[in-house]
């Protein structure tokens, strides 16, 4: 198989990049050469935003099975790739994510649950949007029938360039009493970016099309499990998990999700991000590893790195400040 990789050389797009070259398959990386790309590619330079920046792309005679994009800004970008690849691919498969659905969620939603607008031709607006205009874009240019569109939930792993794991696999490396939001039996939903790039190669091969939540089973696992993991992979002697009721956190002004990544407390926006029907993905194959191995495998990969994951620019830098921290464990006497 030949593949077309947008991007390539972080996160999504270099976890898709390896799953194919472990299969065997011919590589082709389009970046802008901030990055390394991955050993054994063809690599194409160009940036995606600029005037002329598709140019190597329309420059080269190849051809190619399978094309995949996790572009996550302006519309119109994902459809001018789209359109200059339209007659040089079988099959285009975009990264989008569960965010295009209309907010608030419902626990158990599925693939045709209410979607925000969006427009293939605009230039960014906000992310959910900006993901269905890509949608929209990959679908005006390839048709229904040859596009994929995987809405990917939160998704961890080795490669994360967000900060989510990596910043509670660095806290609980730190040692001493770590500020544990609970309920500890509360459910959490996520994918594993090796899981999502093998069934992202497994949907092209297989002819697939239209959505797909790509994301673990509800309650595949829950916070207690998730940080216990953090814990059994990176923790200090000391570490220490100090568990804390919800009101209590929203009490001290500490924000879910930026300040205490993957967590959000019980009610609608956890229902909205944590509890989405995965059963036509599972249907199609998908398949989420224990939470265990994601957390130590992604310990493995930052550690090759001194500890210092790499940050996306265009993301805020997430995790409760160290000093904030301890004065809302002291304050309350864990």
């Amino acid at each position: 198989m030949r593949l077309l990789m947008l991007g390539g050389t972080q996160f999504v797009g270099r976890a898709v990049v390896e799953a194919a070259l472990a299969r065997g398959w011919e590589v082709t990386v389009f970046h802008r050469g901030r990055s390394e790309a991955p050993e054994g590619v063809v690599s194409l330079l160009g940036d995606r935003t600029a005037e002329g920046g598709l140019a190597a792309l329309a420059e080269s005679d190849e051809s190619w099975d399978f094309v995949v994009d996790t572009w996550s800004g302006a519309p119109r970008v994902v459809r001018e790739a789209a359109r200059l690849l339209a007659g040089r691919a079988e099959r285009y498969v975009y990264v989008s994510s569960v965010s295009v659905y209309r907010y608030p969620g419902v626990a158990g939603s599925d693939e045709d649950f209410p979607l925000v607008e969006g427009d293939p031709d605009a230039d960014s607006v906000a992310y959910a949007e900006d993901k269905r205009g890509g949608e929209l874009a990959a679908v005006a240019e390839f048709g229904a029938e040859r596009t994929v569109l995987a809405r990917a939930g939160l998704i961890l792993g080795p490669y994360e360039n967000v900060g989510r794991l990596p910043w509670w696999l660095n806290r609980v490396a730190r040692g001493g009493p770590v500020l544990a939001p609970g309920p500890r039996e509360l459910d959490l939903q996520y994918i594993d970016v090796r899981d999502l790039a093998e069934w992202a190669l497994d949907a092209a091969s297989a002819g697939l099309h239209g959505p797909y939540n790509i994301i673990s089973p509800v309650a595949h696992t829950t916070t207690e499990e998730f940080l216990t993991a953090c814990v059994s992979a990176a923790g200090a002697p000391d570490t220490e998990l100090r568990w804390t009721d919800p009101s209590v956190i929203a009490e001290h002004g500490i924000e879910p999700w930026s300040e205490l990544p993957v967590w959000l407390p019980p009610g609608e926006l956890h229902d909205t991000m944590h509890r989405t029907s995965t059963e036509k993905a599972a249907a199609a194959g998908l398949r989420a590893r224990p939470v265990a191995e994601t957390v130590a495998d992604t310990w493995a990969w930052l550690q090759s790195l001194g500890g210092v994951a790499p940050q996306r620019p265009d993301r805020g830098a997430k995790g409760l400040d160290p000093e904030r921290e301890a004065k809302v464990v002291g304050a309350l006497g864990l």
